[in-house]
């Protein structure tokens, strides 16, 4: 069996701080937004934890099955407001950079659609839940959702 490594017990300050910046910055721009965003960096960094968990809340804050599912193939699906595109869009290009700098159309579409201040709530967002992926795939994590449970 491999030792996994708990980073909440491991460094709880640092923790506790890291899920501070973490509540501030999602509680900054519309939940429904935010947990879309949650959910399309977590398909693309292949976090099951954040996936399993950002879904259940998702669902919770009364966001629709059809839109959870349309996330994996967001471009084709017509079903995102043009502001929730710009969004998912902006969140491809921040979470694939290794995959070459894709962001110049992103920015545009974001810069339409959000203010300078919302840019910075979104990409600090985006920061959060690519961190959040890393420290969950890296450690190896699975937390049982309330609403996984109950399933």
């Amino acid at each position: 069996m491999t030792h996994v490594t708990d980073p909440f017990a491991a460094a709880p300050q640092l923790m506790k701080q890291w899920i501070g910046v973490s509540l501030a910055v999602q509680d900054s721009l519309e939940p429904s937004l935010i947990e879309l965003v949650k959910i399309r960096a977590s398909i693309l960094n292949g976090c099951a934890n954040c996936i399993n968990m950002h879904t259940a809340e998702a669902r919770a804050k009364g966001e629709t099955e059809q839109r959870i599912y349309l996330l994996a193939a967001w471009h084709e699906a017509p079903v995102y407001t043009p502001r929730e595109r710009a969004a998912l869009a902006w969140t491809d290009a921040l979470t694939a950079l290794s995959q070459g700098h894709t962001q110049k159309a992103a920015k545009e579409a974001l810069e339409a659609h959000f203010t300078p201040e919302e840019q910075v709530k979104l990409t600090l967002m985006i920061n959060i839940i690519n961190g959040w992926n890393r420290i969950a795939v890296g450690f190896d994590l699975w937390l049982e959702t309330p609403a996984a449970r109950a399933a």
